[in-house]
């Protein structure tokens, strides 16, 4: 249990502001006190000690190039804390943190989950020490350890139960039980779900990773949006997930959704400590949202589209250009992907073995599937043209022989139907053609009919409804400043 003096300064620690700032002054390049140098000053509180460390390595590992050590220490101290949260007795821990923090908590858990797998996975250059201490410590950082303390951390939180208890209006202290219904609890439960959605996609399993959030609706204003970076987050994994899944329209809904949210709210980011990541994960989204928009055209959002043309016009024009635009996908998709990691360790014994690239593994599965319909948005081009078209004079557009046209029609109208999500758990949907072409091949011809959707004039006229209405209170407020000054 804490005492008072002591959630004092780690509240200080962790949420003021201009302490932050103090300490970025004077630790920008250097770690911040051992905790044995400042234990006496709490009076060796092992609660406070915990979480003074959790910060001491977060610090450290955004600001200075961590050692194996401080790797080892860093995950010891997180067993210590999910130990202390997870196995008192019967009663729920009385620990009290900001939700802000307990985002913090799981979010770095993770991010040094994902840093120590991508060190371990490069022995090339490592010290005989280095070696021995992976060799004798295969439980650190283990994938097995970490998936089971947010499972662990979602079934004592009973979040599940309480989600469903929420969705069909039933009692949710019930649902919660004792220790569901402390904050504590709740919210790192609720956390584990994103980070358990987050460490699914670095693996690989993109199913998995979407039914975990299978009690959690996007479309709806839950736990997650409470703390922004939580709410980037989520919808990135959940976009990505779907886009890796060849469900484009949904990887859209999820990006253009999202992107919109930060757009309208920017105003608040930048006074975040997380401005920057919340900028990196947009910019990547938009670097997704222009490959989903190539594979599967359809209208967004006014001011996202025209953010996306400054961004990555460019690139968006290349990638519809048959093969030339190939190393343009893979270059976007580089950037804007997670880092994924490989649940198993490398051979340490052999130096000469070939260490497994996750990520560039990603990039080949995906760029697999892009080669079968490279040519999809070559032919969408020409069949807009026209009402019927032979096929000779098709192939000749395309610089290819009729049978090839024949097969790419046949991906084009494969590729158009997809599974689209509407409600329940995310992970379901409907099988439905998201293409506004619609066509037939008779004979030697193909036929065309174009389903054309009418603007939304509407969306148009109140959109700039709200800005004249800004532009004119902006000049009021001008006017009576001027005023009161002349007077």
């Amino acid at each position: 249990m804490l005492s008072n003096k002591s959630r004092s300064l780690l509240l200080l620690l962790n949420s003021s502001p201009s302490f932050m700032l103090i300490l970025s002054n004077f630790y920008a390049k250097a770690s911040w006190p051992e905790a044995d140098t400042i234990s006496h000053l709490v009076n060796d509180d092992p609660t406070f000690l915990i979480l003074y460390k959790e910060l001491y390595y977060r610090h450290l590992y955004s600001k200075m190039q961590p050692t194996l050590d401080d790797r080892v220490r860093s995950y010891t101290n997180y067993c210590d804390l999910f130990n202390f949260i997870l196995n008192s007795s019967d009663e729920p821990c009385e620990l009290d943190l900001p939700s802000q923090w307990l985002w913090d908590i799981i979010d770095e858990f993770i991010y040094q989950f994902q840093s120590f797998s991508q060190y371990r996975n490069k022995p090339k250059h490592k010290t005989d020490y280095e070696i021995n201490l992976l060799k004798s410590r295969p439980d650190v950082w283990n994938v097995h350890n970490v998936l089971n303390v947010l499972y662990s951390l979602i079934q004592k939180s009973q979040i599940n139960e309480q989600l469903v208890a929420f969705r069909n209006g039933e009692d949710l202290v019930a649902a919660a039980g004792e220790l569901g219904s402390k904050p504590l609890y709740r919210m790192l439960g609720y956390f584990s779900l994103v980070g358990l959605l987050r460490v699914h996609c670095l693996l690989g399993d993109y199913m998995l990773a979407l039914e975990t959030m299978q009690n959690v609706d996007p479309g709806q204003r839950g736990l997650f949006s409470r703390i922004t970076a939580c709410h980037v987050t989520t919808y990135y994994y959940i976009g990505f997930a779907y886009l890796m899944m060849r469900r484009y329209t949904d990887a859209i809904k999820m990006f253009a959704n999202i992107l919109n949210f930060v757009s309208r709210t920017k105003h608040y980011h930048n006074r975040s400590y997380q401005y920057e990541m919340i900028l990196r994960k947009s910019d990547q989204m938009y670097a997704l949202l222009s490959m989903s928009l190539v594979l599967s055209p359809q209208k967004i959002d006014e001011n996202i589209n025209n953010t996306l043309k400054e961004k990555y016009g460019e690139q968006y024009q290349k990638m519809q250009k048959g093969e030339d635009g190939l190393s343009t996908f893979e270059e976007l998709f580089l950037y804007a992907c997670p880092k994924f990691i490989s649940p198993s360790a490398p051979d340490l014994e052999s130096e000469g073995s070939l260490i497994h690239d996750a990520v560039k593994h990603q990039a080949r599965i995906f760029l697999s599937d892009i080669k079968t319909q490279i040519l999809v948005p070559t032919l969408r081009s020409y069949l807009k043209l026209y009402n019927n078209l032979p096929m000779e004079k098709l192939a000749t557009f395309l610089e290819t022989t009729p049978e090839d046209v024949r097969r790419q029609l046949l991906v084009f109208k494969h590729k158009s139907r997809q599974v689209v999500w509407h409600h329940g758990p995310i992970s379901t949907g409907s099988l439905i053609s998201t293409t506004d072409l619609q066509l037939y091949l008779k004979q030697d011809t193909v036929y065309i009919a174009e389903t054309k959707t009418g603007r939304r004039v509407a969306d148009w006229f109140i959109r700039n409804m709200n800005k004249f209405e800004d532009i004119v209170d902006g000049m009021e407020k001008k006017s009576t400043a001027i005023a009161a000054h002349s007077n």
